[in-house]
């Protein structure tokens, strides 16, 4: 590896981490108001040939890919770490938070204790796809650098306010008990951009009846109202909800049982079928992406299958939630289909005339910030996410926090 100048940054900076189960994100922001984006990557295919990691400066002018020789999720880790701390940004980072998927209970992020990280331990079976792999990377951090700060950023906590009725799930209460219920996901992504429409139109959008729609390879929605999740359509794990790139979303349990028996799975096997071979993969045998299906819609009619699911079971989930939220203000569509999909935003919002919703189509196509009918009676916006800058934004707020209980007790002990 290069080695990069050694001359320290003047300000303090905070690295961001949002580990997947294939791939790591990585950005380094400088601390301020606002936050300054330094560099950020990515390091992808994890555990499959070809891992990489890439990376980009802000300015654009330095930009790169490296090749990695080990692909397993400690020797990704180990690779990440060794290229960051080479950049000259790496001496002035004060602290580092990850995206943790699963929270169970917390609804907080947490600066990372002894305590919390054998916690994560322990619920590692409640998602064994993501847990594994985060904690792998916070206890490499830990390794090579004990004293820096890391905080823990939950998934889960945005839906922390939904509703007991729509956390409950309907099997023996003794699950309850043991914290089987509804979580949802994307809650960091969801975070965000009620912070965006409330900065894009105001508090009274934000604080009105919502729709987010986080449609991705991992994809949910979420019904908000004044500002708090009401209901979600991932429940207790990543896995369930609507159709993904590789996962089914909710699944007659009597399917479950009938496949795990005349496949004669064992436990790992299933999980591997539900997380890795299902979903627009499964469906159409070809492709997780939704641009390759779209591309062969017309010539395999697998492929026109699987969008064709996709696009219709969103567009349930919106009708759902508009009756949940009594209602509808605003739609959000999010995420890498998204933001990026017009075709698709286009399918899924046909024949929602009756809830309001109506599309300009020439916006709509160039994926305009807002692509309703100027009359339309719900406002439809495309809104990019971005979780990486408000883990960033989380990490700085509890640095600035335990900077001043730090300086009110140091007041105290001089009196």
């Amino acid at each position: 590896m290069t080695k990069q100048s050694s001359e320290k940054p003047t300000s303090s900076s905070v690295l961001t981490i949002n580990g997947g189960s294939s791939s790591i994100k990585f950005a380094l922001y400088q601390t301020g108001e606002p936050l300054n984006l330094i560099q950020n990557g990515d390091v992808e295919r994890i555990g499959l040939p070809g891992t990489n990691l890439t990376f980009r400066n802000s300015k654009g002018n330095q930009k790169g890919n490296l090749i990695l020789k080990s692909s397993d999720t400690r020797s990704a880790s180990n690779f990440l770490i060794d290229w960051l701390e080479e950049q000259n940004g790496f001496s002035s980072v004060r602290a580092v938070g990850h995206r943790v998927v699963h929270g169970m209970h917390h609804t907080q992020p947490e600066l990372i204790t002894n305590e919390l990280l054998d916690e994560l331990h322990r619920i590692t079976p409640y998602d064994p796809d993501h847990l594994p792999d985060e904690i792998e990377l916070i206890e490499a951090f830990r390794r090579r650098h004990p004293k820096l700060p890391q905080v823990a950023c939950f998934d889960t906590a945005f839906h922390s306010s939904m509703p007991r009725v729509a956390k409950l799930l309907p099997i023996p209460r003794r699950f309850d008990a043991k914290g089987i219920q509804r979580y949802g996901f994307h809650g960091l992504s969801y975070t965000y951009l009620m912070e965006e429409l409330s900065h894009i139109e105001g508090s009274n959008a934000a604080n009105g009846r919502v729709i987010l729609a986080h449609l991705g390879s991992g994809a949910s929605l979420a019904a908000v109202r004044e500002s708090k999740s009401i209901d979600t359509s991932m429940g207790f794990t990543p896995a369930g909800g609507l159709t993904m790139g590789t996962r089914p979303g909710d699944l007659d349990p009597g399917v479950a049982w009938y496949i795990m028996r005349s496949e004669n799975l064992t436990p790992i096997e299933f999980s591997n079928l539900i997380n890795h071979d299902s979903g627009l993969l499964g469906i159409s045998e070809t492709s997780s992406d939704m641009q390759d299906l779209l591309a062969k819609e017309t010539t395999d009619v697998r492929a026109a299958e699987a969008v064709a699911l996709f696009c219709y079971q969103v567009k349930k989930w919106i009708g759902a939630f508009t009756a949940a939220l009594g209602g509808l203000d605003t739609l959000v569509f999010s995420g890498g289909i998204g933001e990026n999909s017009p075709v698709v935003r286009s399918r899924i919002c046909e024949g929602l005339g009756f809830l309001g919703i109506e599309l300009e189509e020439k916006q709509n196509m160039a994926n305009a910030p807002v692509i309703s009918k100027d009359n339309g009676k719900v406002a439809v916006h495309v809104i990019h996410t971005d979780e990486e800058l408000m883990i960033a934004k989380i990490v700085n707020q509890i640095l600035n926090l335990n900077k001043e209980l730090k300086h009110d007790q140091e007041n105290k002990e001089s009196v």
